[in-house]
């Protein structure tokens, strides 16, 4: 596999250190994607047992973003071990360039096996997770087992991409497997009376009842698409997903609105560890060119205004310098080379800024 390499982060936690209360942030090689994380020990009186990877790594040719929030429960090792091995899992699967929703999902309950094989080591306790990987900042695949979950902001609305696994939603399961759900303690729905989610990593003593396989989605990164937030239940617990997005729209900055997430869950009296993960795209220069080609449907009586965003000397990109180009049918088919057309659109700089919207003949 090829070597983990991160671009431009300003932390250590892109040699995945260990997670305490905390705060830094990165971002990609063009800079277009940016993150920021922020993690906060709780009330309770435990050591924080909250981790997390935020990081852009080059593999195969491919930038992949790497994102996750694992939250421990009966201690920090199982979390600590998940940090440390489950993305190298995942990306040693054989299937995963091909198939990357198998191949999460094999390695989520693969590294469960080896949590388990190694309990004697990591103790009694698991984790809940939820993990988050971009490719070439134009597809995205998250998962999650528990309650831990992400959140996408698109044209300002929260939109959930993960299911929180609670003991009630999935009582038949736990119940064939031979568990049960009791609202003792607490009156919060438990398997067994002890946990209150119906999927972790880890608990030995649970397994039995308990599952270990992720729910997966996979979605586009699109113009519409803003804000990605994962975070542990420290947060959800005491904010909606809409009141998450409000908030990290509020800044430019992920890590100031990352800081600003877990600072208001705590305003909120949340009890839990807190931590969170703020993920801003940038859809310009490049992937603005990408998506336009990938939206050009080949018609004969289509043509397409495409626009490439003119990069100042500093490499940042304004709209207002954005230049356009047509695409007619015999020039967006197979005659004309990905190469040709980004030489095509990046030698014209003398044509006049447009609104930016494709139109047809």
């Amino acid at each position: 596999m090829d070597k983990l390499c991160c671009f431009k982060a300003s932390y250590s936690q892109l040699v995945a250190a260990r997670s305490s209360s905390s705060t830094g942030k990165g971002k990609n090689h063009e800079g277009s994607i940016k993150y920021g994380f922020s993690l906060v020990k709780g009330k309770a009186n435990h050591p924080m047992e909250d981790y997390h990877v935020a990081k852009f790594a080059q593999i195969k040719d491919n930038e992949l973003g790497l994102f996750a929030i694992y939250d421990g429960h009966l201690g920090d090792r199982v979390p600590a071990y998940l940090q440390k091995h489950l993305f190298t899992n995942i990306l040693r699967e054989e299937e995963f360039w091909e198939d990357p929703t198998l191949s999460i999902s094999k390695a989520y309950q693969s590294t469960d096996k080896e949590i388990l094989s190694h309990s004697s080591d990591l103790g009694r306790g698991g984790s809940t997770a939820v993990t988050a990987i971009l490719i070439n900042g134009r597809r995205l695949w998250i998962a999650n087992v528990g309650d831990s979950r992400a959140v996408l902001s698109r044209k300002g609305q929260a939109e959930q991409m993960t299911t929180d696994h609670e003991p009630n939603m999935e009582r038949g399961s736990i119940e064939n497997r031979g568990g049960f759900v009791s609202n003792l303690p607490g009156d919060v729905p438990r398997v067994n009376g002890q946990l209150a989610v119906s999927r972790a990593f880890g608990d030995k003593s649970l397994k039995s009842h308990l599952r270990s396989d992720p729910d997966v989605q996979s979605t586009d990164i699109d113009v519409d698409t803003e804000i990605l937030i994962i975070a542990s239940d420290g947060l959800w617990k005491v904010m909606t997903n809409q009141d998450a997005v409000d908030i990290a729209r509020r800044s430019k900055d992920p890590q100031k609105a990352a800081k600003q997430l877990t600072a208001e869950a705590l305003k909120r009296d949340s009890k839990d560890d807190i931590s969170c993960v703020v993920v801003k795209f940038r859809f310009c220069g490049l992937r603005m060119f990408d998506y336009f080609l990938q939206k050009c449907d080949y018609s004969e009586s289509a043509v397409y205004c495409v626009f490439i965003l003119h990069k100042t000397p500093s490499g940042c990109v304004k709209d207002e310098y954005a230049s356009s180009y047509r695409l007619g049918y015999s020039e967006c088919k197979d005659d004309w080379s990905y190469s040709r057309l980004y030489s095509t659109f990046f030698d014209r700089r003398d044509m006049n800024p447009f609104s930016f919207v494709p139109f047809s003949k």
